[in-house]
């Protein structure tokens, strides 16, 4: 978004009363004209913004910007750069090529609209009008063998956020969370790395907050449902993000400093499947057995007739 309107939307949406068109081109080093230009256009693109005789400019509209993002962020790593956008190719490709250009830790890229989001093994990764699409880069000192750990952290952080709307939030290894058994978020995580090393890892996630008005697309086959029809109640997409990103923040200290174990005592609480049959297609088989545990690499753990197997990749079926 241009940066002065970025600066009006932050300012009017931080203030509890009307802010003036003079302080605002003073801040911004414009005419009251150029103020009231860009004003225009962010009407243009649907802000609800006021004018106020001999007071001012008020914002009656939610409204999902950067700055008012950063405003609701208590984190100590995660949001430190934040940059939202109308449209873009794919976060997740955004956050690496910034990785890449030598960017720090906690940068975070939102879009409104994905054209080339993808998911695992290749899938179409659909931004819905109504959905929240993300990235986050992270860069632990860690060996390339212990980075799904940070796919099942961002679960737990999305199924954190997402419990608040609504209790009947699960996740499903290894990176989706559902509502009674419909999808409503993904995951997707991706690194550049060497033996040994870690340089960049990006936390992909998504969430739908609303079913489209003219329906799910035919590619999506699988059972899927939204934020609002599963809590009843609208989502302010800016409340949901800062969640999302706060606990996300979170669980990354707790990991850093406590490692694994925490992490899985809380991801198998909240897995769907925890003690049950499920079966796995893994590779050109399927695999049946009951979910018995998280090993230390993220890998599940399965109880089959041919005793423990570890599945370290898959799609995995409630049973």
């Amino acid at each position: 978004m241009n940066q002065a309107r970025e600066h009006i939307l932050t300012r009017l949406g931080l203030s509890q009363k009307p802010v003036s068109g003079d302080d605002l081109a003073m801040e911004l080093g414009l005419s009251r004209t150029g103020v009231w230009k860009h004003i225009q256009m962010l009407k243009k693109n649907g802000a609800d913004i006021q004018a106020y005789a001999g007071k001012g400019y008020v914002l009656k509209s939610d409204v999902f910007s950067a700055g008012l993002l950063q405003a609701g962020l208590s984190t100590q790593r995660i949001g430190r750069d934040v940059l939202v956008l109308e449209e873009t190719g794919s976060t997740n490709q955004d956050i690496m090529k910034q990785a890449e250009a030598g960017a720090d830790e906690g940068v975070v890229k939102l879009a409104k609209r994905q054209l080339n989001g993808k998911g695992r093994l290749g899938r179409t990764w659909h931004t819905m009008p109504e959905s929240l699409a993300g990235s986050v880069l992270l860069r632990p000192d860690l060996g390339p063998e212990r980075v799904p750990q940070l796919s099942l952290l961002t679960a737990v952080a999305l199924h954190d956020a997402l419990s608040a709307y609504t209790p009947d939030i699960r996740i499903k290894w290894p990176n989706d969370l559902l509502c009674r058994g419909a999808k409503v978020a993904g995951i997707l995580t991706e690194m550049r790395a060497e033996p040994g090393r870690v340089h960049a890892v990006v936390l992909g996630f998504g969430v739908n907050l609303k079913a489209p008005s003219d329906g799910w697309p035919a590619e999506i086959t699988q059972k899927v449902t939204d934020m609002e029809s599963i809590s009843h109640q609208r989502i302010n997409k800016l409340e949901l993000a800062a969640s999302i990103l706060n606990a996300l923040d979170q669980w990354y200290e707790i990991y850093l400093k406590d490692g694994f174990a925490p992490l899985r005592t809380a991801w198998w609480q909240a897995h769907a499947a925890s003690g049950d049959n499920v079966r796995v297609h893994h590779g050109n088989a399927y695999i049946e057995g009951v979910a018995t545990a998280l090993d230390d690499d993220g890998a599940l753990l399965l109880q089959t007739s041919a005793g423990i197997q570890r599945i370290i990749a898959g799609d995995l079926e409630l049973l």
